[in-house]
């Protein structure tokens, strides 16, 4: 019986031990890097690989704890250049000004988002606006920006069409697909996955071309993930880590949409759900399209898009080659 109870002794203090090396829920959390992450806009499909990465663990199992939050009153760009947030949401055609300014934001382009830019011009369906020329004297909703402008003449002279005739309203526009079918603009330019999903979904009959389809050098890249140089050049391999869990995050939602599209649902409970589900089985097959993997970049064509702004004086000076982004931290 004495044996028996040093035995017992022995192991209850083996168990005891096993117990208090083990580290608790607050130990696990204080040893993960944080990582503040910041949207470019409200949550939809584009960001879906993220909040999976979050959801289902992808960012923990590498050491990181990630927090994804909306822009506040400056943008992601901002956020990302002053440090407040290491990586954030933006777009090729957005960061231009940045690259050709003299003293540039230091953020660089370590993503594509989607492989292809999806936006383009969307119309009621049967009123001739399916092409560019059919602009002409028809109303389009714009943003006022001297890019976005250019791109419509561009794609509008090649077809034989003349900006001047398209009289411009200001794009104060909420729903597309609403403002289409009460008529308060002729046209407006969205992103089909989102955009031009949303009026399938309300059974808006559209019309809709993209400018990629119209111009290669349109096929820029929107959107994209941004990091912060300090960061890129201090935690390497912590940007590293980031994209390797977002990359299996957006393979998630490409290989199981309808799941993806749950995990954003329960991230944002407010959006509409046939929208949500229509759009992410939508965007599963452009997330990676034709590429060899998620998240890399074209070289050719991030610079034949910077390229065609600076010979069309829309930046304050030429960009140089191979400015603004990277496909090195993809590399595990």
């Amino acid at each position: 019986m004495k044996i028996q109870r040093l035995v017992l002794l022995a192991v209850s203090s083996l168990f005891s031990l096993s117990a208090c090396s083990q580290p608790t829920n607050q130990q696990i959390e204080e040893s993960l890097e944080k990582i503040t992450f910041v949207l470019d806009w409200t949550p939809n499909t584009n960001h879906t690989g993220l909040y999976v990465a979050q959801e289902k663990g992808y960012f923990e199992e590498l050491g990181l704890d990630v927090e994804i939050v909306q822009p506040s009153e400056d943008s992601a760009s901002m956020l990302v250049a002053s440090g407040k947030a290491q990586f954030g949401i933006s777009a090729q055609d957005s960061l231009a000004a940045n690259y050709a300014s003299e003293k540039p934001l230091p953020i660089t382009t370590v993503a594509a988002v989607l492989q292809h830019n999806t936006s383009g011009i969307m119309s009621r369906q049967g009123e001739g606006i399916d092409r560019p020329k059919g602009l002409e004297n028809t109303t389009y909703a714009t943003w006022d920006s001297p890019v976005e402008q250019a791109t419509i003449s561009n794609v509008m002279a090649e077809d034989g069409g003349d900006f001047s005739k398209v009289k411009l309203i200001p794009n104060t526009i909420v729903d597309e697909p609403l403002a289409l079918k009460e008529k308060q603009t002729d046209s407006v330019w969205v992103f089909y996955g989102w955009g031009g999903i949303a009026a399938e979904v309300a059974e808006v009959p559209i019309d809709y071309f993209y400018f990629k389809d119209l111009n290669p050098v349109f096929d820029y890249y929107t959107p994209v993930i941004i990091a912060n140089n300090d960061f890129l050049s201090e935690k390497g391999d912590v940007t590293k880590k980031f994209l390797q869990a977002a990359k299996k995050g957006y393979e998630f939602a490409i290989a199981s949409p309808k799941e993806a599209a749950d995990v954003l649902l329960k991230a944002a409970p407010e959006l509409n759900q046939t929208l949500v589900y229509a759009s992410q089985n939508w965007l599963a097959k452009q997330y990676q399209a034709e590429a060899t993997e998620w998240g890399v970049i074209d070289a050719k064509r991030w610079n034949d898009f910077y390229h065609w702004l600076g010979e069309n004086q829309l930046v304050e000076k030429n960009i140089p080659e191979n400015t603004g982004f990277t496909n090195d931290y993809l590399m595990e």
